[in-house]
């Protein structure tokens, strides 16, 4: 069985990490399936992905509120439409085409809405019958993403899949609640106890990859003989690294960027709260490491969307960057209320969940067993496999709904 992930852009974001979390969960129990992640931005055009990266990168940085307001006019707009791009879009369905010509995949799992776009208009209009899983990055559904052309949709929250089933008219039956997709290095049930008793509380502070927020700001004026320490990840952002170093506090530790999953759970075992951006896929594995969880700073458009949906879950706290980041730490962990108010937020959230991705994982390597014949398409053979979600569909609805991470 071959599946084809696509997310997009080559710059690390939670579309990959997503799709990366998808594809060990799935290599590591079938020794038969073969996985392969492509980027059609880069696939298609190498320097004109170059080109958007960093105009997007550059976008964000100098003129936030400009991209928050195009985000929320053009890919959010909470109407039955969808996001339009009729002068890429044909440009970008001859490269998918010739894609799935030459890797032929049983299954595509889209982690981006602009392709799950384009591989919902190629099942729309009767070029292609291969079967299509959405699996969402972020705790909302924009408008970009593909929708009566999908299969399944692993969604991240009830709220999603009601907004899907009322406003589009969706089958619920093909909407899935199994939360956004984390690796499962971080789903280790006796990894979230190995914390010590140290009355000297470590934070993790994390910028994402880039390490953008104002982090020297923050921790500037904390205090050394405080109940804190902390643990910086800078990410690939040598100048924060440097800055911070050059402070020479004490009970501040700045760390280079991370690649290593185990060296990344190690950090999260030893943190008692983390501070951070509301980016999906970090978000979701504080989350399942029952991590307290405080908010430095949002990008515009889809961190900013997310924040208000976490705030009004009660599951993040938002820090006041005009006040001191020791006495908001203090507040929630050292205050007996707010710790069992924010517990029971998290028990809703988990509660909410039907299907444990791990076990929607089992499902897909399941329905393995296809009805295959090929079928010839502008000019090359492509794989039809009518029953895969037949066989998938059966095996969910046999599945115990589970409220465990």
């Amino acid at each position: 069985m071959k599946i084809l992930f696509l997310p997009l852009f080559k710059m690390p974001s939670g579309h990959h990490r997503v799709a990366d979390a998808l594809i060990d969960m799935m290599e590591n129990r079938c020794n038969d399936i073969k996985c392969k992640k492509v980027d059609l931005l880069s696939y298609s055009n190498k320097s004109f992905e170059k080109m958007i990266s960093k105009l997007y990168l550059k976008w964000i940085h100098f003129v936030p509120k400009t991209y928050d307001w195009s985000y929320k006019h053009f890919a959010y707009t909470r109407t039955h439409k969808h996001c339009s791009f009729i002068g890429f879009e044909k440009y970008f369905l001859h490269h998918l085409k010739k894609l799935l010509n030459e890797e032929k995949p049983d299954l595509v799992v889209c982690t981006h809405g602009f392709p799950s776009l384009l591989m919902s208009r190629l099942k729309e209009q009767g070029m292609v019958n291969i079967p299509v899983i959405n699996a969402y990055t972020d705790f909302f559904m924009n408008d970009i993403w593909g929708r009566q052309g999908i299969d399944f949709h692993l969604v991240p929250n009830q709220q999603v899949k009601k907004h899907m089933v009322e406003k589009y008219h969706m089958d619920e039956k093909f909407i899935l609640v199994t939360g956004i997709p984390v690796h499962e290095t971080f789903l280790k049930e006796e990894d979230r106890k190995s914390r010590n008793n140290d009355p000297i509380k470590t934070i993790l502070i994390a910028g994402g990859s880039s390490g953008l927020g104002d982090i020297v700001g923050l921790i500037k004026n904390t205090n050394p003989n405080s109940a804190f320490r902390y643990m910086i990840l800078c990410g690939k952002n040598h100048r924060l690294l440097e800055s911070l170093n050059k402070l020479n506090l004490p009970h501040v530790t700045a760390l280079p960027y991370i690649q290593s999953r185990e060296e990344m759970n190690q950090l999260y075992n030893k943190a008692d709260a983390i501070v951070t951006k509301p980016g999906g896929v970090t978000i979701s594995e504080a989350l399942c490491k029952h991590l307290p969880i405080f908010v430095h700073s949002a990008l515009p458009g889809q961190e900013l969307i997310n924040l208000e949906f976490l705030t009004k879950q009660n599951l993040v706290y938002k820090i006041n960057m005009k006040e001191s980041l020791d006495k908001q730490l203090a507040f929630l962990l050292n205050n007996e209320v707010e710790q069992i108010k924010w517990q029971k937020a998290i028990q809703r959230f988990f509660k909410d969940q039907e299907i444990p991705t791990l076990d929607m994982v089992y499902a897909i390597l399941r329905a393995n067993v296809m009805d295959g014949e090929s079928i010839n398409e502008y000019g090359s053979d492509i794989p039809v496999y009518s029953g895969v979600m037949s066989k998938l569909k059966k095996y969910v609805k046999k599945l115990p709904i589970s409220n465990n991470v």
